[in-house]
């Protein structure tokens, strides 16, 4: 512990570059940890306040600016595997979604607020087509708001910082390691918060050849695609009759499913996270016969090009088409 205050106190903008850039790529390193001790030590001289703002605004600038070029390049599939790989997944994009279809550009100071998003707001905002300079801007004034309020914040608590290091320093070895479990913990609890949230045990899920078969016969299901517009028109794809609710949007449209005819819902994110929670509010407003399209988009996409190589263009099936401007 002491080695590691010696080294914020002789390498404090260094340090804290790289536990902001690290943060800002998505590596699991808590950045605010060392802005909220810079600042503290900030106050006595030993870092330099200026710099380490300075080295915290590079970083941010730098990794978000990696995400946000490949989700200009790449678009939708970047936050789907930062999403995958999230303790967070089910929500980190539709919350993206969220902030950046409300907010625009200023979203981007939001979400380095915003547990899970930070990191899938500019890949996002990259997809949607933001321009550099736009984009510069308003990372910038975000970077700048992000780094100097965990400053500051060490500078008012300078004291009571400066007390919490002489403790740590003098229990050594066993302090890194009580941190190291507690971070071990976290990141356990969130994991099983993640697995009960995506149990569907009480969800019946309907394969996408069943309900190939069902909307050739005529009198299928409805089908509801409960994408969010920004992910709707990053990813055009869509199964042709499918009513498009934004999740949110779906408790002001029960009224529309009260015709009795079955439904089946999907969505384009990891473990079919979106479709399952639509599929509990449909049943919880009473809607007895939901089913979730296991696999969603993209097992509807795999079937009908698996399909299409095989026999040639399906006259017998609905086709992945694109949405109509």
């Amino acid at each position: 512990m002491n080695d590691f205050i010696s080294l914020l106190a002789n390498q404090g903008a260094l340090v804290v570059f790289a536990a902001t850039l690290a943060t800002r790529l998505g590596a699991p390193v808590p950045a605010v940890p060392f802005l909220i001790v810079a600042g503290g030590l900030s106050v006595g001289g030993q870092v330099s306040f200026a710099a380490v703002t300075g080295a915290a605004v590079i970083g941010n600038i730098l990794g978000d600016g990696v995400w946000f070029l490949a989700g200009r390049r790449w678009g939708y599939r970047v936050m789907r595997l930062l999403c995958r790989i999230s303790l967070s997944a089910d929500t980190c994009v539709k919350r993206s979604e969220s902030i950046l279809g409300r907010w625009g550009g200023w979203s981007l100071i939001a979400a380095k607020f915003v547990p899970g998003v930070s990191v899938i707001a500019p890949p996002m905002a990259g997809a949607l087509g933001m321009s550099n300079t736009r984009f510069l801007s308003y990372e910038t004034v975000a970077a700048l708001i992000w780094a100097l309020g965990f400053l500051v914040i060490g500078r008012i608590f300078h004291a009571a910082i400066q007390d919490i290091l002489a403790v740590l320093s003098e229990i050594g070895i066993a302090a890194s390691i009580a941190c190291g479990l507690a971070l071990l913990v976290f990141v356990a609890w969130r994991w099983r918060v993640r697995r009960l949230a995506l149990r569907a045990d009480d969800i019946v899920h309907i394969g996408v050849l069943a309900l190939r078969e069902a909307l050739a016969a005529g009198a299928g299901p409805t089908v509801i695609d409960v994408r969010a517009p920004q992910a709707r028109a990053l990813d055009p794809r869509e199964i042709p009759g499918a009513l498009a609710i934004d999740l949110n949007e779906l408790p002001k449209r029960l009224g529309a499913f009260s015709d009795g005819r079955e439904l089946v819902v999907f969505c384009d994110c990891p473990e079919d996270a979106s479709a399952i929670v639509a599929a509990r509010l449909l049943m919880a407003a009473g809607l007895p016969r939901v089913r979730v399209l296991a696999g969603g988009l993209d097992a509807w996409t795999a079937m009908v090009v698996a399909g299409e190589s095989e026999e040639g263009p399906m006259s017998n099936m609905p086709a992945i088409a694109a949405h109509s401007a």
